[in-house]
C-alpha cells in the first residue's frame, strides 16, 4: 500500500466515526439544550434534571440504531481486513 491508499483508508476511517457517532451525539447534544432552556426558563437547577433524560434519550438511540451501527461496522472491517490482505482497494 502506498501513502495515497492509506491516506483514503484513514479518510474512510474518520468518516465511518463521524457517521456512527453522529446519531447518539446528536440525540444528547438536543436533549441537553431542550432540558438547558427548560431550566432557564423555569429557574429549576436541579442536576439530575440535566442528566437523567440526555442518558435515557442516548441509550435509547443507541438501542434503536444499534443493529445499523454493527452492520455498518462490520462492513467496514470486513472490507478493511480485505483491502489490507490484497494490499490495496
Amino acid at each position: 500500500m502506498d501513502v495515497g491508499q492509506v491516506s483514503a483508508l484513514l479518510q474512510e476511517t474518520i468518516r465511518m466515526a463521524l457517521m456512527l457517532s453522529a446519531p447518539i451525539l446528536a440525540t444528547a447534544l438536543l436533549s441537553g439544550l431542550t432540558v438547558s432552556i427548560f431550566q432557564a426558563a423555569t429557574q429549576i437547577n436541579e442536576q439530575t434534571l440535566s442528566f437523567v433524560p440526555k442518558i435515557v434519550l442516548t441509550l435509547g438511540v443507541f438501542a434503536f440504531t444499534f443493529p445499523w451501527l454493527m452492520s455498518s461496522l462490520v462492513d467496514f472491517g470486513t472490507r478493511l481486513m480485505g483491502q489490507v490482505a490484497t494490499g490495496g482497494p
